[in-house]
This record gives structure tokens, sequence and C-alpha cells, in this order.
């Protein structure tokens, strides 16, 4: 029988089980640290002095004392002192620093913005990858002052939000 989760090695319960509470109680502090967690700090190289319950960091890759060995984990001060995580792809934090998403990509954090297919509404595909440059109207005497400012703006407005190339 399996002794720990697949994702996170959360501690499972075994038939006949000696103090199952203790079992019970540290798959909840591993849960409470992991449900929507939010960092100091994207890579923090050693442990605060006096951090508080609850507070979580992601160990840097030079991570010392107690955190050595632990590069790249998720770490949690609890009462019965530090818990660590070993991020899944996937796994997103938020960073009080930067008040901004953090995400584990399967080989390290990545705090830019995730790539895209595209943006979509009710499965429509309302914005894709950015297209190439739209010429401008200019020249000819025919074409209405009008409709040439009212494209002018479109396309300007196009460009300023990135949809298509300058």
């Amino acid at each position: 029988m399996t002794e720990a989760t697949a994702r996170f090695a959360l501690p499972l319960l075994q038939a006949g089980q000696a103090q199952k509470e203790l079992f019970h109680n540290e798959a909840l502090t591993a849960i409470d640290g992991l449900l929507s967690p939010a960092v100091e700090a994207i890579s923090t190289e050693s442990p605060p002095s006096a951090p508080a319950a609850g507070d979580s960091f992601i160990v840097g890759a030079s991570g010392s004392g107690v955190w050595e060995g632990q590069v790249g984990h998720l770490a949690t001060w609890t009462s019965g002192g530090w818990r660590f995580t070993k991020p899944v792809p996937g796994l997103r934090v938020w960073l009080k620093d930067t008040s901004r998403w953090a995400w584990h990509d399967g080989m390290a954090w990545r705090d830019d913005l995730p790539a895209s297919m595209g943006l979509r509404i009710d499965g429509v595909r309302v914005v894709g990858a950015q297209q190439s440059a739209v010429v401008s109207p200019s020249g000819g005497s025919l074409i209405d002052t009008e409709a040439r400012a009212a494209v002018t703006g479109i396309l300007q407005a196009l460009r300023e939000h990135g949809l298509i190339a300058t």
C-alpha cells in the first residue's frame, strides 16, 4: 500500500497504524502551506531568524543552515519547525515582495509572464499571436479624410494593444 500521495508526498493513513493523528496532522500542516501559498520572496538563501507561523519562502540556489539541500523547495515555518515541499509542475505561489504570481515549470520557479496561445472567451479565440504591421493609409486625393482618420485611429489602437506590429 502507498504511504504518501503522488504529487506532494502527503502522509497517508495505513490500516492498523498507531498514532494516526500524527500522520493526519502532518498532512493538514502540509496542506495549510500549499493551499493558496503566498511566499515572502522567490529566492531566499537563508532562513530568517524569527519567522512567524505560516511564513513561506522559496529556497534559493545557495540554501544555508537548515535550508541546505532544499534548493527550489517551498519552505514554510510551522510550530514544529520548517516544512519543505518539493514543487510540482504548475504549482503557483503569490510573491508578497513583488505582488505577482510565480509558478514552477517542472525545472525552476518562474515569475515572468507565461506563454499563451491566445485569449479565448466562451471557447472562441478572440486574440491570437501578433500579426505583421499594417500600413497606415496615405496619399490619394479621392479618399475621404474622415474615413482615413477612422482607419488610422483603429490601426493606432491595435498597435498600442500589441495586436499588430508597428
